[in-house]
């Protein structure tokens, strides 16, 4: 057995993930946390300049009310998240965070983020919601507030955590390894804030070969905030929906700022404009065909009709719109300095958050005033941050929320102590990098504000903290034991590596569950027999072989995705309807059910014996 030294620290309040949600709570948490003599620690399995979704950089901040300026109402906001995910919302956490937003954003540009402004100071929209920002150093800026908040002796990088720990219904820490040294850390905290992303890989990747890897949201989120609520036994919510972008192909580079900035269109390999020739569509999905904007999903769908229909590819006509725009000034010298400019802004534009995509565009001598690019719909994640839905079923503000979504403190799940935001926060959709930064603002607060008032700490066991560390550490040995019986140490009847697990999880998920290889249909028989397939995967996952610790790392993370694919094939199953056509398509329930499913999708498993149970929950809106 590979040595590990065990590593003990206890805390008051463990925030758990380095992104966007995890920093709005570490700079909340801190605050409060120094007015009662607490102390908050934070572990992240990477660096928290360059840790998750915004890592890469961001060209835009997708969520800002504008309250200060009277553009627009909380309420605008809540009306439009309830429309594009067709209904089915939790009206109270929307309304929450919409509120508290501004204030993050106004938060970021102190701190030093450049907000596009014009010429009499106000800020350059790219839509109703976003703002333009020069954001390569984006989450830079965001950590470094974070990490002058906590002090870095409060923070734990490079540590990958695995399991949580429980005293009965009550949270009690976490448990995980470091991924540069042989330590095995057990925290122990009188609460934890879960902030560790979504899940991207559990689908099969458009991108493979030399590609492989490569996707629209991060590669390393893998699952890890659903997991660990699961394994808790919180409740979840919306674990059927899915995000699906459409994006750049292959670089997957951003189509907001075309859409709505340069007020682009996209057309078919026929000239012909999905959404005009596929108006009829939108008819079928009763009131929601009929709002502006279009929902998101049915935007996609009308995308997946034409390709379906043999009329690609489908192409962002970005020369279109640069000349367009460009051709509307005065003369033909202001004319060639916009076009420049436009130019410019393009490049920028992928440059700011997906520089992959501007070395496509090189590599393919694309030159967008002269030549349209390929947009394509890119495989499902799991995010609860941004269109998708996914994460756990956390309580509602004591001001605004109804007695059914309350039970104790804001953004609380339904475990004891257990705090969630960002992507770990199900049902309260479109809060992107700003959103997700106020949501963990708002459950820093509430966790400080818990441990107050429950201020002794909870029994961890040590007998069970040691079973926890055999088994995360276990394939290590098993590698280890097995390594020699074959030539090839990738290969072996012994044990199953990460990488080849990975893609036995994406094949199943590809084919059964509604995948870019099945158009993202699928059915009830394909469903159940995959989770028939999901189900042999689990036991295999018993013999996962880790060479290093960074293939540790990867066992466990595709273990992560296999519960997340799990939850995910359940409730597609178990919700009888097709309500989100662009993200996927049920063949054999191909309608809206409004009358038996206009509700919430939850579940939960028993962590001791694996037990699924799946339950409607009411929508009940703030207002009619």
């Amino acid at each position: 057995m590979v040595h590990f030294e065990t590593v003990e620290i206890t805390t008051d309040l463990l925030i758990v993930g380095g992104g966007m949600s995890a920093c709005g709570a570490a700079v909340e948490a801190a605050y409060w946390a120094k007015k009662n003599g607490l102390k908050v620690t934070l572990v992240d399995k990477a660096v928290m300049e360059r840790s998750g979704a915004v890592a890469m950089g961001l060209s835009a901040i997708n969520q800002y009310i504008g309250l200060r300026d009277g553009q627009n109402t909380v309420w605008d906001y809540v009306d439009y998240v309830r429309k594009d995910l067709m209904g089915i919302t939790r009206e109270d956490l929307v309304f929450n965070v919409a509120r508290h937003v501004d204030s993050s954003v106004h938060l970021f540009e102190k701190w030093g983020l450049p907000i596009w402004k014009d010429k009499k100071g106000a800020y350059i929209h790219e839509g109703r919601w976003q703002l333009m920002i020069n954001g390569e150093s984006y989450k830079v800026i965001v950590a470094e507030a974070a990490k002058n908040a906590l002090g870095m002796e409060n923070i734990y990088e490079r540590v990958f955590i695995v399991e949580p720990l429980m005293d009965g219904d009550r949270v009690a820490g976490a448990v995980g390894f470091s991924v540069r040294e042989n330590k095995f850390y057990v925290f122990k905290a009188k609460a934890v804030v879960v902030a560790m992303g979504g899940a991207v890989h559990i689908f099969r990747p458009r991108s493979i070969g030399e590609g492989l890897g490569r996707a629209w949201y991060p590669p390393w989120n893998s699952g890890s905030s659903a997991y660990f609520t699961l394994r808790a036994g919180a409740e979840m919510t919306c674990q059927e929906v899915r995000f699906i972008p459409v994006r750049f192909k292959d670089g997957y580079g951003p189509v907001g700022a075309w859409f709505l900035l340069f007020k682009s269109r996209a057309t078919n390999a026929m000239g012909g404009d999905y959404v005009v020739e596929h108006k009829d569509e939108l008819q079928k999905w009763g009131e929601y065909g009929n709002v502006k904007p279009i929902p998101t999903n049915l935007r996609n769908r009308l995308v997946m009709l034409d390709v379906m229909q043999g009329k690609g590819p489908i192409s962002m006509r970005t020369e279109e719109a640069i000349r367009r725009i460009a051709s509307a000034e005065s003369d033909r010298r202001a004319a060639q300095k916009k076009l420049k400019a436009l130019e410019s802004e393009a490049w920028e534009d992928f440059l700011d958050m997906t520089i992959s995509q501007a070395i496509l565009w090189a590599a393919t001598n694309v030159q967008p005033e002269e030549k349209s690019s390929e947009i394509a719909a890119a495989e499902p994640y799991f995010i609860g941050s941004h269109s998708g839905a996914s994460g756990a079923w956390v309580s509602g503000p004591e001001d605004v929320a109804p007695p059914e979504y309350q039970w104790g403190y804001v953004n609380m799940a339904t475990v004891k102590g257990l705090f969630c935001a960002g992507d770990a926060s199900g049902a309260s959709s479109h809060k992107f990098s700003s959103g997700s930064h106020a949501e963990g603002r708002i459950a820093g607060k509430s966790a400080v504000r818990y441990i107050v008032e429950n201020p002794q700490q909870p029994k961890v066991d040590m007998a069970q903290v040691a079973k926890l560390k055999e088994t995360i550490l276990r394939p290590l040995d098993v590698y280890q034991q097995h390594k020699n019986e074959t030539s090839d140490p990738e290969i072996n009847p012994n044990y199953i590596k990460p990488k080849m697990f990975m893609f036995r999880l994406q094949k199943i998920m590809d084919e059964y569950a509604g995948g870019v290889s099945a158009q993202f249909t699928t059915n009830e028989y394909l469903l159940k027999k995959g989770l028939e397939l999901l189900a042999y995967l689990k036991e295999d996952s018993a013999n996962l072989a880790a060479k290093d610790l960074h293939e540790l790392l990867r066992c466990w993370e595709n273990v992560q995705r296999m519960w997340q694919a799990e939850a995910h094939v359940r409730a597609v199953l178990f919700r009888e309807e097709t309500r989100w056509p662009g993200y996927y398509f049920r063949a054999d329930k191909p309608a809206l059910d409004e009358q038996n499913w206009k509700c919430f999708v939850n579940c939960c498993v028993d962590p001791n014996t694996g037990e699924w149970e799946m339950m409607k929950r009411d929508i009940i809106p703030l207002r009619l």
